[in-house]
């Protein structure tokens, strides 16, 4: 008995932990070789989009925005409302944004953040503590002095001096290292996804996955921390997903969403669902 097992763990080991590293290796290769559809949107801000028929054995459309903080730290915002929700677009539009994605999570059927949100040092939504959110143990700042994306305490949220504060989540990448995504559907299933980044040489990155569809299923938040690491995060974090997510580049097409939101079920730019609040580049 003890022979056939050792017999049965060793073909394992032969045979399918060289081909899970070798499908990694490839899978790794493909993002950091990959000929992106690469775009100058001003100086120091680069919209980059791919197409990838077998990425983690799967179909993904990706598009991300890496922006320079040395020149464009102080053209970081975030924008909601409390109550009232709006399309990413009609948001960015409203503030004259260049780029910019959907962000927290939200009461869909009240209105705004189910999380800390402070803009500009108004504090926009405290949070609903009795029926808090499970998945929000990041947050995202912006101070006069960096951006940050870090794990929330009071020291980080509460008693931050940085001007605007959000609280999402979960947390993907921290100081170089992979967090551990606890087993669940939300972070273990393929959806479309949301999130940001910040590399060891200070870009911002606004990313979108998109997903529900047979041209893009979307990642799980493992795939999802993997292609960060990939691309040179030092920490990340996930934003909302599902039908919020939002990549809106102004003039870059219509209506300036230039990735394929699912929330009309269609695999084209008009499907975004109104949203609470936004992070953007002005």
């Amino acid at each position: 008995m003890k022979v056939h097992y050792l017999l049965k763990l060793s073909t394992f080991l032969l045979f399918y932990i060289p081909t899970l590293v070798f499908s990694q290796d490839q899978d790794s290769l493909q993002i950091v070789q990959a000929q992106w559809n690469k775009k100058e949107i001003k100086k120091g801000v680069i919209w980059n989009q791919g197409h990838f028929s077998n990425l983690f054995n799967s179909v993904q459309e990706i598009n991300w925005v890496e922006i320079d903080l040395r020149k464009h730290h102080k053209h970081i915002h975030i924008a909601g409302d409390s109550t009232i929700l709006k399309t990413t677009s009609k948001f960015a539009e409203e503030n004259m944004a260049l780029v910019a994605i959907n962000a927290s999570f939200f009461d869909m059927k009240n209105g705004g953040s189910v999380d800390y949100l402070k803009v500009d040092g108004k504090i926009i939504n405290t949070g609903k503590q009795e029926n808090s959110n499970v998945r929000a143990n990041a947050v995202f700042s912006i101070s006069d002095k960096k951006i940050r994306i870090e794990q929330p305490n009071k020291i980080t949220v509460q008693e931050s001096d940085a001007g605007s504060v959000m609280v999402a989540g979960p947390l993907l990448i921290d100081e170089n290292e992979y967090v551990l995504l606890p087993k669940n559907a939300f972070n273990d299933n393929r959806h479309p996804r949301t999130a940001i980044a910040i590399t060891g040489n200070n870009k911002l990155i606004f990313m979108v996955v998109d997903g529900r569809s047979n041209q893009a299923n979307g990642m799980n938040l493992h795939e999802l921390s993997k292609v960060f690491k990939w691309l040179g995060a030092k920490n990340a974090m996930n934003l909302d997903g599902g039908g919020s997510s939002t990549l809106y580049i102004r003039n870059a097409t219509d209506n300036g969403v230039v990735n394929y939101p699912s929330d009309n079920k269609k695999f084209d730019h008009e499907g975004q669902r109104s949203v609470a609040n936004i992070i953007y580049l002005k």
